[in-house]
């Protein structure tokens, strides 16, 4: 589904990623989890093109799109919720939907597009209630469901998520992680940016953690608790 080869990313003058790699398989959900200030949102950015590759490349269904402009990689079916939720302030819930809706129609998902209402609402039949309201007036835990919900506006085939827990209460953290669960149930894949190791282990299938830009650790989600120096690492 995707794959991330050797990438080197800057920040300006500052080299973040350092020879990343990782994979994200069909109807899998992959971690990857670390401190903050570890890279996990810079690696994210860089499979969405926020940030432009120094090395490296991200193939997506076999597809090479080092390259290719955010919008492009958004029309091959890569949907992106941001960690701040980038939701439209002044446009409701609605208003921002149809923005992912008329992509999807664009990029030749129309079929797909008629029946992603009915499977969004499925997931998170909370948001339902909250179409008219602007973004502006929504919670911090409503503006991560309407994030990942308007991400699926896309009909995507995979989603990436950054920092989807990030400073939400815990029944919230808990009503997320069960939407990621039912995600995975459609066949979409899902690559998590996480700093909580605890949380990270609730949703993955496999995991990756990051320190200083490099990937320190990769496998099964409850091995990592076993490793005290990636531990150690991880809680700075």
């Amino acid at each position: 589904m995707l794959e991330i080869e050797k990438i080197e990313t800057y920040r300006g003058r500052a080299q973040i990623l350092r020879q990343v790699s990782l994979s994200v398989g069909e109807r899998e959900s992959v971690v990857l989890v670390g401190r903050n200030g570890a890279g996990k949102t810079t690696t994210i950015d860089s499979i969405i093109g926020l940030l432009p590759l120094r090395s490296g490349k991200i193939t997506f269904q076999g597809k090479d799109i080092s390259a290719l402009a955010p919008y492009r990689r958004a029309r091959l079916g890569i949907g992106y919720a941001p960690e701040d939720s980038g939701l439209f302030p002044d446009l409701t819930v609605a208003e921002n939907f149809q923005i992912c809706r008329w992509l999807a129609e664009i990029s030749g998902r129309a079929a797909q597009a008629a029946q992603t209402d009915e499977r969004v609402y499925g997931v998170f039949p909370e948001v339902k209630s909250l179409t008219q309201r602007r973004g502006l007036y929504l919670s911090g835990g409503q503006k991560k469901m309407v994030a990942i919900a308007r991400a699926m506006m896309l009909s995507p085939a995979i989603l990436l998520l950054d920092e989807p827990f990030e400073g939400l209460a815990p029944v919230v953290v808990t009503r997320l992680i069960e939407a990621v669960h039912k995600i995975k149930e459609m066949k979409i894949a899902v690559l998590i940016a996480e700093s909580n190791v605890a949380n990270a282990t609730r949703v993955a299938d496999r995991l990756y953690a990051i320190d200083r830009g490099e990937i320190i650790y990769q496998g099964e989600p409850r091995k990592v608790t076993e490793n005290q120096d990636v531990m150690k690492t991880i809680h700075g």
